[in-house]
């Protein structure tokens, strides 16, 4: 799996109640999700997003309640990629559970900034900045979840067969 996208990039702490406010989960529309995806922390994040950009974060995002919505308004937005210090655990299922590509990265979270292009190959392990030309090494996903994630999810992999 290879990305390469523009960086836009929070701190710590980014809640579930902040990607995808509660006073919008009454719908289940992803592209009504997708429009209020962080207003609450950026007024602005809507109307700039474009398809492929890469989200950087620090400690502890989606941190928050369990909502599977805060996931879906991110991927639904255009975010191909999510980078951060640290990921709540409940968040980081529910990514992988709708195939949106997340990965820890202290080191590449610190470094790269907002608006930086980033490229990563998270099948080697490799998230490189390109507006620096500084590597930062990741784990890569075990091939179950790159599965999961290349199927757009756990119930699209379950129905074709990928996964059982």
């Amino acid at each position: 799996m290879k990305f390469t996208g523009t960086v836009i990039k929070y701190g710590d702490n980014v809640d579930t109640d902040v990607i995808i406010p509660a006073r919008y989960l009454n719908t289940i529309d992803k592209k009504e999700l997708a429009s209020h995806c962080m207003e609450d922390l950026d007024a602005t994040f809507a109307a700039r997003v474009k398809p492929g950009d890469i989200l950087v974060a620090g400690y502890n995002f989606g941190c928050g309640s369990s909502r599977e919505h805060a996931p879906i308004a991110i991927k639904e937005s255009g975010i191909a990629l999510v980078i951060a210090k640290s990921f709540a655990r409940i968040f980081y299922r529910n990514s992988i559970n709708i195939g949106l590509p997340i990965v820890e990265c202290e080191a590449a979270a610190d470094a790269i900034a907002e608006g930086h292009t980033v490229e990563a190959d998270l099948d080697a392990g490799i998230i490189r900045d390109l507006t620096t030309g500084e590597d930062y090494p990741t784990e890569p996903f075990p091939p179950f979840i790159q599965s999961i994630i290349s199927a757009g999810g756990l119930v699209s992999a379950i129905r074709s067969g990928v996964i059982r």
